[in-house]
């Protein structure tokens, strides 16, 4: 077959991005080495693999290149809430099958309130939180019976973009004062979230008919801290400041409980393929639910992939396994 690849570069200057002030604006974009990896994967299956690239230069090249279906690692392009349904939309207007959830599925789920309500309608526990759209609405927010500390994050992000190691709040004014920042730098709505304080957890899911775990992967600081926050700051510079530990080591009534919501929030935010879901564990030993990525990075140094090689896995074979579980959604690719 020959196969598109789509996707964003971190180091491209980026035809139609809005200006940011943040730094971490292309946080969530990919690295060459990363569509070479993911290339190699696809070649060795015997298919030609075509690079379409993202923006306005995928819409050229999935027009001109006449490819059977795309692998998608777009994660589109500004900072709208519906960025990662870019590329997805344009697909399905031209009839040409994709890796990965659909429009509507992405648009969702990088929208933090509108994921964690849909959770939470179907059974699983979710940490409370407060909304701001605006800073003259900061002052207007009920912290009566808010509790704290409080993480404060952007509503429509990924990547942890904006969750920086100042934003945990002990009390209102730092949580409005930081709510602030949010809402000048990344120009979208801002959360207050109850944080959780124990163990992070992440859950990789692959597959449809049914979906399976990949793994369960726990990261932990590696100096003592208070609160521990899986901040940017950490993200960047992960093999010093954090372990990863894959399997978990936590009670089988806590890893029955994360599967179930996970398989569960795959299933009930129509994702597709493939997904990591993240969870906070609590001194209750009570997963919550934090967030789904159903377009989560495929980088030797992202979440879904490190816990991959830990369980067993390899690179290519989890590329492998996204490509398959999309082709079997495909007739027309299942009798090419």
């Amino acid at each position: 077959m020959r196969i598109g690849l789509s996707y964003d570069l971190k180091a491209l200057p980026q035809e139609g991005i809005q200006h940011h002030v943040a730094d971490d604006a292309f946080e969530e974009y990919d690295s060459p080495e990363t569509v070479d990896i993911i290339s190699g994967a696809i070649a060795k299956q015997g298919h030609r693999i075509v690079h379409l690239g993202g923006g306005v230069s995928f819409l050229d090249a999935v027009r001109r290149e006449k490819v059977d279906l795309v692998f998608n690692i777009s994660e589109g392009r500004g900072s709208y809430r519906s960025r990662e349904a870019q590329v997805p939309s344009v697909l399905e207007m031209l009839g040409i099958p994709y890796t990965g959830s659909d429009p509507l599925t992405l648009a969702v789920c990088l929208d933090k309130i509108v994921t964690k309500k849909m959770a939470a309608l179907e059974g699983i526990p979710t940490p409370r939180w407060l909304l701001a759209e605006a800073e003259n609405e900061l002052d207007k927010l009920d912290w009566t019976v808010f509790p704290f500390p409080a993480i404060i994050k952007p509503a429509c992000e990924g990547s942890s973009k904006g969750i920086r190691l100042t934003s945990l709040a002990e009390n209102r004014a730092e949580a409005v004062k930081e709510m602030g920042r949010i809402l000048r730098e990344y120009r979208q709505p801002v959360m207050a979230e109850e944080f959780i304080d124990g163990d992070e957890v992440t859950v990789g899911v692959i597959g449809n008919t049914p979906a399976k775990l990949v793994g369960m992967m726990r990261v932990l600081p590696r100096n003592k801290e208070k609160h521990f926050v899986y901040s940017i700051e950490v993200k960047r510079d992960y093999v010093n400041r954090v372990d990863y530990e894959s399997p978990v080591l936590l009670p089988r009534p806590v890893l029955d409980k994360l599967e179930e919501y996970s398989l569960k929030a795959f299933k009930g935010l129509g994702c597709r393929d493939v997904s990591r879901v993240d969870f906070r564990v609590g001194r209750d030993g009570v997963p919550y639910f934090i967030e789904i990525n159903p377009l989560p990075g495929m980088g030797t140094y992202s979440d879904l992939i490190i816990m991959a090689l830990k369980m067993g896995w390899t690179h290519d074979g989890v590329i492998t396994a996204v490509l398959d579980a999309a082709l079997k959604r495909y007739p027309q690719c299942r009798d090419a």
